[in-house]
């Protein structure tokens, strides 16, 4: 994607940076005050596929408006506070691929990515997934539908997969990902670390990675009030678990 980062203030800058040294496949700019803020605005609107705004939504929703037109030519645009500590889809969330940048960028800024779209705010299952190196894509996904469909458990709510940080760049589960069209959260280790979820610890991966599990406490980690509703299965080196969100007991 062609994407511009547009911050106002030191700190803007500095968390525009970060996110730039993580979107490596992609063509990216940094403008930070060179003119008013809206005439910027009138000069990019247009130009990139994207626009992340690192600053108060706030603004960014005053300085784009005069320039939305519809949803399958606006930009995706997505804010993120002066401390990196939010990330908003705002405009084009699901043609525009506003909800997938945000999640992007979250997993950059280690941190969450908020979507308020109708039909991402009704999925509540999250795909906790551990793989060896170089797995390809074709198996991830095969063991994903093997898993659920054991399970009968409904594919079309599932909102997102999940994996350590140690598996950022597994190629296998990037394809993956862009394939089913499902955005994939990236959970550092030191979350899992200090996960106090009850999940299956296992000697062997703690022996091999530094920490008992990975899909069961990535599946857990990546939502909110979360419950196994699977817990972990292994096919051929690709383990799967399922987690649900929202649930009380």
């Amino acid at each position: 994607m062609r994407l511009a980062l547009i911050a106002v203030s030191e700190e803007g800058v500095e968390i525009a940076k970060r996110i730039k040294g993580g979107l490596v496949n992609d063509n990216v700019c940094i403008i930070n005050n060179e003119k008013p803020l809206r005439d910027i605005v009138a000069k990019v609107f247009n130009k990139y596929d994207g626009l992340i705004f690192v600053m108060a939504m706030g603004i960014v929703v005053r300085v784009i408006a005069p320039y939305i037109k519809d949803k399958l030519s606006d930009p995706a645009v997505v804010a993120v506070d002066d401390a990196g500590r939010y990330v908003i889809s705002v405009l084009s969330g699901h043609e525009g691929g506003a909800n997938t940048l945000a999640h992007r960028v979250a997993n950059i800024l280690r941190t969450d990515a908020v979507i308020t779209t109708g039909t991402e705010a009704r999925k509540n299952l999250i795909i906790g997934i551990g793989c060896g190196r170089n797995t390809s894509s074709a198996r991830i996904k095969q063991a994903i539908e093997t898993a659920i469909n054991n399970a009968n458990i409904p594919f079309e709510q599932v909102r997102l997969l999940s994996t350590i940080d140690l598996k950022a760049n597994e190629r296998g589960l990037i394809e993956t990902s862009k394939e089913l069209g499902i955005p994939l959260r990236i959970i550092s280790k030191q979350e899992i670390e200090t996960c106090v979820k009850a999940y299956n610890d296992s000697k062997f991966v703690k022996g091999k990675i530094g920490v008992g599990g990975v899909c069961e406490p990535a599946a857990l980690l990546a939502g909110r009030k979360t419950r196994l509703i699977l817990q972990k299965q292994n096919f051929r080196g690709v383990t799967i678990a399922v987690a649900q969100e929202n649930l009380t007991w």
